[in-house]
């Protein structure tokens, strides 16, 4: 007998890749550009290892963790030569055991946090890529630089010798409607150009973190370069 897909979990996780991509695809097209110029952080956290591979197996290479913990236990089981970027948020004293392990860390919200990369990576003598985080909603429960405060934190942040930084992240409130949360990608947009014209030494605003699996098209269509989707590839948690 045949088995359904249902039944068989890893044909499950490659299903839901290849519908993500697709609907990331048509959305980029939608909006004037090309698909490569997005990329789907597959959101692992709670997620075994066996996962990751299987969803790695099937063309998934990177992978965000929000705990410091379970992404160091999966990057020891992890063999695969996937990607980590870390999007959670992080405690400066947990930034040493993340050094080398991750290439992109998106949830920068102070300057003493970027300090504390800029010192870990350099005694590797490598550099990280980093995302600076912007809470435009304003909600306590959600950590970020605020939107007027942003340009003076990648102010100081640019003087790091080992720090580079990439673009910007949000997180917008949660709503039903996809189309809620457009105006928070947008603004987020509109401050990486005002933060870009101002021409600050090695300070690129290339990468747009935003959008999750609710919403993720329409953060496209406002110019995310980064959308992070977990449940609609490995399930609810």
């Amino acid at each position: 007998m045949k088995l359904s897909i249902s039944w068989v979990p890893w044909m499950s996780i490659a299903a839901n890749l290849q519908n993500i991509q697709e609907r990331i695809r048509s959305a980029a097209l939608a909006s004037g550009r090309e698909p490569v110029s997005v990329r789907l952080v597959a959101v692992s956290k709670t997620r075994p290892a066996g996962d990751v591979i299987q969803a790695y197996r099937a063309g998934q290479l990177l992978f965000g963790e929000n705990y410091v913990r379970e992404l160091l236990a999966k990057a020891a089981e992890v063999s695969e030569p996937v990607e980590w970027h870390f999007i959670g948020h992080l405690q400066s004293n947990k930034v040493k055991q993340l050094a080398g392990i991750v290439s992109m860390i998106h949830s920068v919200d102070r300057f003493s946090l970027a300090e504390e990369i800029d010192r870990q990576w350099g005694r590797l003598g490598r550099h990280c890529d980093i995302l600076v985080q912007v809470n435009l909603s304003g909600e306590a429960s959600k950590s970020g630089t605020t939107e007027a405060g942003a340009l003076q934190l990648v102010r100081e942040i640019s003087r790091l010798e080992h720090v580079r930084i990439r673009g910007l992240m949000t997180m917008p409130p949660y709503f039903d409607d996809p189309e809620a949360a457009r105006p928070f990608f947008a603004e987020l947009q509109r401050l990486a150009q005002r933060i870009m014209a101002q021409g600050i030494p090695a300070v690129e605003m290339n990468e747009l973190s935003m959008g999750m699996s609710g919403d993720f098209e329409a953060a496209i269509q406002e110019g995310a370069t980064l959308v992070r989707v977990g449940s609609s590839i490995f399930g609810a948690r």
